[in-house]
């Protein structure tokens, strides 16, 4: 069969020799097809890889308690322990270095080995959410664990942006629009901000007439909540093996809710006690429970999942056009943050390194063959397989990333490797053996068919 596509390859060579100018015309409108399918094809970054380990961000109520908190992280750890997928999962709540508030939590979501499931992370991911989802007072957010990853920060989903402004009551007020208008987009999943405003906090307003009256002061006040709920130490119990520190609180259970304070009693000058409710008056207000920075200016992160089959770029253009859509002002100022902030820097980054490649390339041809034109004749080659690269990601549905570049740059090194061999027999040919120009290259083309076509057919297989 090599030598009945010998044959036909000779015959279709003898035709594109006749028709020099059509063939011109051909290489320049594939270089035209190469740039329009640039434009066309769908920009990503890295792929979404399935290293078997899910990590997962709940959020409860913002006035949410830690025993309750407890008990809907167990209710959520209880549902993906059911999944068949699932073979193990660490579950965690409380303010630490990861959780900045009490009303969020972590869970790391161990799969089985691939071989022991039908599915991929991101469609067990899939899966799970519809059955989280039915648990009203809780929310959680999840995404593949990723080997390589360039987030500077724990986010709730696996794509960041941040909006930022002087104002802060401006910022509020625009971060819950946008996150309300993304939403509604079908290219975007699971958008949140980290924007919690919503928290409870009691306020005393002292009367401090009626406080002085009774010899109270501002600091008896505070001497007495802090020794109910701020775990003052007042003694420590020495042993022969260890030492025990003795702290002062309310009982358990007594200090939950603001009625607690209709409890305390404050001792006065004389030594009486008065209870606090005759001196004070309890109010709850809404408070934000964490306040972000960037850049010394008040901010909201923004974080949002990839609805499938649809590449980053897109997802980025979409953003775009939800602000001017909502009209966000120029107060504030959003920006992409991680792996979507180095997307868009690689946008143009990546078309300049092919293009000085290309630069590159030509001058160590010319250098080599000292002429201006031969290393034209091995660059046209280029456009063609950049088609084939592009249309094949077109048809597969995958999205021209940087594992896809890594492959562009590759075959480009090849096709320019088969192009210099037959370049190098034409003008042996031509210069020791006096054969014509035409009749050079269409020899050459012939005798590198066999190796050219066995490498491509590896490097495709391989």
């Amino acid at each position: 069969w090599i030598d009945w596509l010998i044959d036909i390859y000779a015959g279709r060579l003898r035709w594109v020799l006749k028709h020099q100018p059509l063939t011109l015309l051909v290489a320049l409108a594939t270089l035209a097809l190469t740039v329009l399918l640039y434009i066309v094809v769908p920009k990503g970054f890295f792929p979404v890889q399935d290293t078997g380990v899910i990590q997962g961000i709940s959020e409860a109520p913002q006035s949410v308690s830690f025993a309750a908190m407890s008990q809907r992280q167990q209710a959520l750890a209880d549902i993906i322990l059911k999944d068949p997928a699932v073979v193990s999962l660490s579950s965690y709540i409380g303010v630490d270095g990861d959780n900045a508030t009490l009303n969020s939590g972590r869970l790391l979501i161990n799969l089985k080995p691939h071989g022991a499931r039908d599915l991929t992370a991101s469609e067990v991911i899939q899966r799970l959410q519809p059955e989280v989802d039915k648990l009203s007072d809780i929310r959680l957010f999840m995404q593949p664990v990723q080997d390589l990853t360039i987030e500077d920060r724990v986010s709730r989903t696996q794509y960041q942006f941040s909006m930022s402004s002087p104002d802060a009551e401006l910022l509020t007020l625009w971060s819950e629009k946008l996150v309300d208008a993304l939403g509604k987009r079908p290219e975007l999943r699971d958008v949140a901000s980290d924007l919690q405003d919503k928290g409870l906090q009691v306020y005393l307003n002292i009367d401090r007439d009626a406080a002085s009256r009774v010899g109270v002061t501002v600091a008896n006040i505070t001497d007495a909540l802090y020794d109910a709920f701020g775990q003052r130490q007042i003694s420590t119990i020495y042993t022969q093996a260890s030492q025990y520190r003795v702290v002062l609180q309310a009982a358990s259970g007594s200090e939950l809710g603001p009625a607690a304070l209709e409890q305390i009693h404050v001792k006065t000058t004389d030594g009486a006690q008065v209870k606090l409710s005759s001196l004070a008056r309890v109010e709850q207000r809404q408070a934000q429970l964490a306040i972000a920075h960037l850049g010394q200016f008040p901010a909201v992160m923004m974080s949002f999942n990839l609805a499938p089959d649809i590449a980053l770029g897109k997802a980025v253009k979409v953003i775009e056009e939800v602000e001017q859509e909502i009209g966000m002002p120029i107060g504030v100022q959003t920006q992409f943050q991680g792996a979507a902030e180095a997307f868009q820097a690689s946008l143009s980054s990546t078309l300049l390194l092919i293009l000085a490649a290309v630069v590159t390339m030509y001058i160590v041809l010319g250098v080599l063959y000292e002429s201006y034109i031969h290393p034209i004749t091995i660059l046209s080659t280029l456009p063609s397989a950049a088609v084939g690269a592009l249309l094949a990601l077109l048809i597969s549905g995958n999205d021209l990333g940087m594992i896809a570049i890594i492959g562009i740059i590759l075959l480009i090194g090849i096709v320019k490797k088969n192009a210099i061999m037959m370049i190098d027999f034409a003008l042996d040919a031509e210069r020791n053996r006096g054969v014509a120009p035409e009749q050079a290259i269409y020899d050459a083309a012939l005798l590198r068919f066999r190796p050219i076509l066995m490498t491509t057919l590896a490097a495709f297989f391989g």
